[in-house]
């Protein structure tokens, strides 16, 4: 493989969403990602649909589209670490491997010795990353951590939803595991520090990261917003707490949304709406005046938008320099040229389903492109290959584990 980290190779021993979008970034960029799954079972997510991935005769494969989602470019080693057995073969690869990724519960690989502890007297240069819901310490380091439950714990579906007051309105969760995401993209970069630091010092180090902790450090301006304040702030629907206009507004045939980020667009935006008496008025002039007189103005703007359809004010408001798009569902936003243009749909061989799709890696490299991305592989598909390349180990005694069961 070629890539930023070609020369990496990744052990990882997580699965479901957080540690597999970790490792999968890391497979983007070019390392050698060793997926080490559970003999006849695999990752929970295989089995997580439909939809499934369909064969070249349009019948479904074992390999659901959420297992797709979060494995592309790794090897597939199927290997039962309860055993002493399997164990060893784990160890052989930790010391041969530069990471580790898991997200066990806490101490649930010690009674494998496949811990940082065990593993680090093994290869003390080795990074292992251990992701949990709640972290290695404090009085919750031993539940079990959910995405849904931690949108909700961490604060994020109480400033996410309509008020209670507005039809419908309730506390939601966001439509894709975000704290989930974020916490393999947070892994992501703990990894590469740490790997910085072992090139520089010989050393490798532990990584503790709890779903908890990064869902509230992605709390961002509403945090801040609270911890400046001492008010929590509530649900506002689509509307911005810091910036108005800001929000989703109804237009003739649909939802348009308008982000008004400072007092020039304001002025723009007014002048195409016809309410050119609002940027002087001084309730609305500065966008910390809007904010205070929200109640007020937005009213008016909303009738101004009903006017039109969402495509005629894209029209006019970007050629004003105003920002705005519309609410597109999936099927618009793949079909869209610019995301087509930005080659953010790929197609990868599949030994089963001919050709899968993927969500391409959003970074552009000018030196080292990512490239030769292979689809998330079958279970145990390369585990001859890892077993005889990496753990040098015979066909024979390959065979012998398959027959124990140990892989």
């Amino acid at each position: 493989m070629t890539g930023a980290l070609s020369g990496i190779r990744v052990l990882d021993l997580s699965r479901v969403l957080a540690g597999p979008w970790a490792s999968q970034t890391l497979a983007d960029l070019g390392a050698e990602v060793i997926k080490i799954e559970r003999p006849g079972a695999g990752d929970d997510t295989r089995g997580w649909g439909p939809p499934f991935a369909k064969d070249e005769a349009g019948n479904d494969t074992t390999e659901a589209a959420y297992y797709l989602t979060a494995n592309r470019g790794k090897k597939s080693l199927t290997v039962d670490i309860t055993k002493p057995e399997g164990q060893e073969i784990v160890c052989n690869l930790a010391a041969q491997s530069d990471v580790v990724l898991e997200n066990f519960k806490v101490g649930g690989l010690a009674k494998y010795g496949l811990d940082y502890t065990s593993l680090a007297k093994i290869n003390p240069k080795l990074v292992y990353c251990s992701i949990t819901g709640f972290g290695q310490d404090g009085p919750y380091k031993d539940r079990p951590g959910y995405d849904f439950m931690i949108q909700g714990m961490g604060g994020l579906m109480s400033i996410t939803g309509a008020p209670d007051e507005a039809p419908g309105g309730q506390p939601m969760k966001v439509g894709v595991a975000v704290a989930d995401i974020f916490t393999g993209l947070y892994a992501t970069i703990g990894i590469l520090s740490a790997l910085r630091h072992r090139d520089a010092t010989g050393e490798g180090q532990h990584i503790d990261l709890a779903l908890l902790d990064v869902q509230t450090a992605v709390l961002a301006n509403q945090a801040m917003n609270y911890l400046t304040t001492g008010v929590a702030p509530g649900r506002l629907g689509n509307a911005h707490p810091n910036i108005v206009p800001y929000e989703a507004f109804p237009s003739a045939d649909g939802y348009l949304i308008l982000a008004v980020g400072n007092d020039s667009q304001f002025k723009s935006f007014c002048e195409v709406a016809g309410l050119n008496d609002l940027p002087a008025d001084t309730r609305y002039a500065t966008n910390r005046s809007r904010v205070a007189n929200r109640e007020t103005l937005v009213p008016m703007i909303r009738r101004a938008m009903v006017t039109k359809t969402t495509d005629e004010w894209i029209a006019v408001l970007e050629k004003a320099n105003v920002p705005c798009g519309p609410i597109n569902t999936l099927d618009r936003v793949f079909d869209n040229p610019q995301v087509q243009h930005r080659g953010m749909i790929r197609y990868l061989d599949h030994p089963v389903a001919g050709k899968v799709p993927t969500v391409a890696n959003p970074i552009k490299f000018s030196k080292t492109p990512i490239s030769g991305e292979t689809a998330a592989p079958m279970l145990g598909q390369h585990s001859d290959e890892i077993l005889r390349k990496v753990a040098d180990l015979s066909d024979e005694q390959i065979e012998k584990l398959r027959s124990a069961g140990i892989i």
